[in-house]
């Protein structure tokens, strides 16, 4: 199964497709079966964002995290955008702040892109090609 074979129109379809292939790889590479996304956007009532943000809701979290260390990164960090969409200033600040700290991060405009993007970088791990 390939990106391009399924039907996208919009961040959420692109990410949803993003993680059915990572669901269909995950058996072959164990790094995937941990890859979660992190549920940060949304329409809320204050109440409910202000307990969300006690319990830990970090605004500008990338939508995709692989906690996997792979060549000199801790894991990778990807936020999706679809479009025209550009990253918040918090996004950036986040991604910044991460890749400081040791974590690849990039933004992807398509599944297919951060499939590239999750491909090269799992094959930084020590043994493993471009070739999954």
């Amino acid at each position: 199964m390939r990106a391009q074979d399924m039907k996208a129109s919009s961040e959420q379809a692109e990410q949803e497709t993003l993680f059915e292939w990572i669901r269909w790889m995950a058996p072959h590479e164990p790094a995937l079966a941990v890859a979660i996304h992190i549920p940060n956007e949304g329409k809320r009532s204050r109440a409910a964002g202000a307990a969300l943000k006690r319990a830990g809701l970090q605004p500008g979290a990338p939508d995709v995290f692989i906690p996997c260390p792979a060549g000199p990164y801790h894991g990778l960090f990807i936020e999706m955008k679809y479009g025209k969409n550009k990253p918040t200033g918090a996004q950036m600040r986040f991604l910044d702040t991460a890749a400081t700290l040791g974590y690849k991060t990039a933004v992807c405009y398509s599944a297919d892109r951060a499939i590239r993007v999750i491909t090269e970088y799992l094959s930084l791990r020590k043994g493993k090609t471009n070739d999954h």
